[in-house]
């Protein structure tokens, strides 16, 4: 059985949390072989959306405020492809973003393979290519006014 959670850090349990750091080791170290410091201090500032299934967090992200107007999204991951789940995320992501830090705009590092996946919630590409961490990124943007 799936149960969505939305969470800023301090009322993570620890098992939630470790869930949360494992799911997004397995996805962005192990699968896209990508070897980068993911705790980078911005957890701790940031809301967590994320889906428990039998004590797997299967997808999440996280976002916290970029600055006065804009919130950034990002650590955007499922461990299910290509079954709805990453757009149910995505959905709930904005929703509870909106409800909870009432965003002018919601910004995100986008992998490039990812921008229709963005683009059909309404974000928008609004920068060149580049790379982070050796991966092609763009940076997207979906105004909330």
């Amino acid at each position: 059985m799936k149960t969505w959670k939305a969470k800023w850090f301090g009322k993570l349990t620890t098992g939630e949390l470790y869930e949360i750091l494992r799911s997004r080791s397995e996805i962005f170290v192990v699968e896209q072989q990508c070897v980068y410091q993911d705790m980078d201090g911005m957890d701790q500032e940031a809301l967590h959306v994320f889906c428990e299934e039998d004590g797997r967090v299967t997808a999440c992200l996280r976002a916290f405020r970029k600055d006065a107007e804009t919130v950034q999204m990002g650590r955007v991951l499922t461990l299910k492809h290509r079954t709805g789940l990453g757009s149910e995320l995505l959905k709930r992501g904005v929703r509870e973003i909106r409800k909870q830090m009432n965003p002018g705009r919601i910004y995100i590092e986008a992998q490039t393979y990812a921008t229709g996946f963005y683009e059909r919630e309404g974000f928008w590409v609004s920068s060149d290519v580049f790379l982070e961490d050796g991966i092609p990124h763009v940076k997207m943007i979906l105004d909330c006014i």
